[in-house]
């Protein structure tokens, strides 16, 4: 298994591009199963997860042109139905978590589905409930196989339906909202997802002939159609690659102008950068970071303890509290990291603490950071990568370091982030993969 080799404490300097977001590709590649017609999609991140989500695709006979390592043409014509319920899809999905999205357009489009017992992270309970609730509201019926670990659904006839989620889940919306486009009658989902991945699907479900209104909110109505049309889609830029990137700049003092940073899907995640202090200059859709020798974290009105949380969109995503985390160890002032979605995603602080920074972690959700004001720099050890984020973060932390960092199980960074060791070399990283 490969590792990543990093000597920290050097200064970085250059342009960087985020890749597409992976967030939303595992949907919008999801639902080229709802129409037989050729989708164009483009701005693809070339990483593991969605890479292997097309292999799926491909093994389930769906024709795939790829011109370009981001451009995928897709044609899900001739579709091989029992492939699902193989042993080779049991073992492949089972390593992605979303391939559970595969469920929602098959229901659509084939009227049954099976879900295989989750992949991806090790970051606590990832439950399916509000995607089984949902199917089974539009009239599928759910039952779960033990012999094979499938969930198998069924749905020889979907009726549009009224739906209060139980949870504003971002794949279980897009699971729902994918099934419900060709259900009879009308669907209204309260207390959906709206995050940009969300607004996203939505948008290109309506150019392939949808009808979906309600887009960016948290309640979404949905006339069921017979037919979905193909069509051309973009990807957005990666929101936790640019929230990353900016961490990075700010660790390791350094000047980054992050290109194309799809600055009005960024929601509130610039700004919670702010409050740790990090300058930041906007200008058109680029991001640019300023070399900081010291960023001062910011206090609440009456002088209390600064809390950074987690919350549904338009809230902060729990996908960069990990790099708000690590970025906080080396600022002026103290934070309280409260990580509320997730229960083990805390779990990688102890290594951040044996490379000297100061955490204090209160339980599996919350951890005090008392910054170090660049007194000292962290020093660099052997550590593991538990997770995406939490990987990503640990690179942070492993470039700012002085001396050598060996990260391992780097295949779950490479899940998430496309080629990083070449883009963070390209700016003057001294990272090798090994």
């Amino acid at each position: 298994m490969d590792s990543f080799e990093v000597i920290g404490g050097k200064k970085l300097s250059g342009e960087i591009i985020p890749q597409g977001a992976k967030n939303e590709a595992l949907q919008i590649i999801s639902a080229v199963l709802l129409t037989p017609e050729k989708v164009t999609i483009t701005n693809i991140p070339d990483i593991l997860d969605v890479n292997l989500l097309i292999e799926l695709l491909g093994d389930m006979n769906v024709k795939i042109e790829r011109p370009q390592r981001d451009t995928c043409i897709f044609q899900a014509d001739d579709v091989n139905i029992d492939y699902l319920h193989s042993e080779s899809f049991r073992k492949k999905s089972g390593r992605l978590r979303g391939s559970v999205m595969l469920a929602g357009p098959m229901l659509a489009r084939y009227r049954k589905a099976f879900i295989p017992k989750p992949g991806g992270d090790k970051i606590g309970r990832r439950r399916l409930d509000t995607h089984i609730i949902g199917f089974e509201k539009l009239g599928a019926k759910f039952t779960y196989h033990e012999e094979d670990g499938f969930f198998h659904l069924e749905a020889p006839h979907l009726k549009g339906t009224y739906l209060l989620l139980d949870e504003p889940s971002v794949t279980g919306t897009a699971n729902i909202v994918m099934a419900a486009v060709m259900s009879e009658g009308t669907t209204t989902i309260y207390y959906a997802a709206c995050e940009p991945y969300i607004q996203q699907l939505c948008k290109m479900l309506n150019r392939m002939g949808a009808r979906i209104s309600g887009i960016g909110s948290n309640q979404l109505t949905i006339e069921g159609v017979s037919y979905l049309g193909g069509a051309a889609h973009r990807m957005l830029p990666d929101m936790i690659e640019v929230g990353s990137f900016i961490g990075l700049a700010a660790m390791t003092q350094s000047d980054i102008t992050i290109k194309g940073a799809g600055i009005e899907h960024l929601g509130i995640i610039p700004e919670k950068f702010q409050q740790l202090g990090i300058k930041m200059n906007f200008k058109g859709d680029d991001i640019h970071i300023p070399a900081q020798d010291i960023y001062e974290i910011q206090t609440f009105l009456d002088g209390s303890v600064l809390t950074i949380y987690d919350n549904p969109w338009p809230g902060f995503t729990p996908d960069l509290l990990s790099i708000v985390l690590v970025v906080a160890t080396q600022a002026r002032g103290s934070v309280l990291i409260h990580q509320k979605m997730f229960e083990s995603r805390l779990f990688f602080v102890d290594k951040v603490i044996d490379m000297g920074a100061r955490i204090v972690l209160c339980d599996p959700h919350r951890a005090v950071v008392i910054g170090l004001e660049r007194e000292q720099p962290l020093r660099g050890i052997t550590m593991s990568s538990p997770d995406i984020r939490a990987g990503v973060a640990l690179l942070i932390a492993a470039l700012s370091a002085e001396g050598k960092s060996t990260i391992q199980n780097i295949e779950q960074i490479d899940r998430g982030y496309q080629n990083i060791d070449t883009r963070l070399k390209n700016i003057g990283a001294d990272i090798k993969r090994v």
